[in-house]
């Protein structure tokens, strides 16, 4: 088989056109933050003051700052095919297993998002202000101690009811909209772009909890306040997150430094002419952290 460089340029389109519709969630739940070095600093400012009256004139206010630093990472993924598959199968399988490559490299940015949840309440997975990201000692200047690390004890913990899950759900965001900032004000978050996060045992419960018009022989009052997501890599049945998704920075942050990109070695390199191996993979470069803590709140179930 004569390579003219056609294969590569195929299973390229064939991975991004797989790439670009497989789903994924990370976008809705991160600001994206395009980085231009091995890592970034971030500088995280306290809440910006209240209006006040002119007065005498403009009053200039210090603003509380914090900040950590995030390096990017490089991620790979690699397979190698022998020739004679190539000749053999004309590339029909070989697109199979590219089609599952993108949708493995399209869903890599949810499972590391998904870990951030898992270990959140982990020493070391912290938030900008030093504090694992959920804790109930979060403080910055004159807020004092507040949670987003909460318990709702259920009947049973294992089989959560869609009233248990709709109750939970209401307190998880009263907790949210009464976040102060390090002045002490209340902050202006609204009950909106509000995501839940789920893992499969409470998928139902939650859709329930949020979809239905009555529940039980009550109108539902939180019908249609959140989009409930279910997050394969959640294997705790009893915890899921709540996330406010429509604020200048959210809960996460995706720090962008190279996007994902196709390569392959075919007849002309070293392993394509000695070994008659020809190896695909796709690379990039990029990393999720944690954002603003008081846009997403736990919930264990006991």
């Amino acid at each position: 088989m004569i390579n003219t460089g056609l294969l590569a340029r195929g299973l390229r389109s064939e991975f991004f056109a797989k790439y670009s519709a497989a789903p994924s969630f990370y976008g809705e739940l991160t600001t994206r933050i395009a980085s231009t070095g091995n890592n970034e600093t971030y500088k995280w400012l306290g809440s910006f003051p209240q209006m006040r009256e002119w007065g005498n004139g403009r009053l200039a206010k210090g603003l509380n700052t914090e900040s950590y630093v995030v390096e990017n990472n490089k991620y790979e993924a690699t397979i190698e095919v022998d020739r004679d598959e190539i000749s053999d199968d004309q590339t029909g399988q070989l697109k199979v297993r590219i089609g599952e490559m993108a949708q493995a490299a399209a869903s890599h940015k949810d499972y590391l998002l998904a870990q951030l949840l898992i270990n959140g309440a982990t020493a070391g997975y912290n938030s900008y202000d030093g504090t694992t990201f959920f804790s109930a000692t979060h403080a910055s200047g004159a807020s004092g101690n507040q949670d987003n690390d909460l318990t709702y004890n259920a009947t049973d913990h294992t089989n959560v009811t869609s009233a248990e899950f709709k109750a939970a759900l209401g307190a998880a965001i009263a907790a949210m909209i009464a976040f102060k900032d390090d002045q002490g004000n209340p902050m202006p978050i609204a009950p909106s772009g509000l995501v839940v996060l789920v893992p499969a045992q409470l998928y139902f419960a939650a859709l329930e909890a949020v979809n239905a018009a009555m529940l039980g022989n009550n109108t539902n009052v939180m019908a249609g306040m959140a989009k409930v997501v279910p997050l394969p890599w959640l294997t705790d049945g009893a915890t899921w997150y709540l996330l406010k998704t429509d604020g200048v920075v959210r809960p996460f942050i995706f720090q962008d430094r190279e996007p994902i990109e196709f390569g392959s070695l075919e007849g002309e390199s070293e392993e394509g002419f000695k070994r008659e191996k020809y190896q695909y993979g796709v690379r990039a470069r990029y990393a999720l952290t944690y954002g603003y803590w008081q846009y997403c709140v736990r919930t264990v179930f006991n």
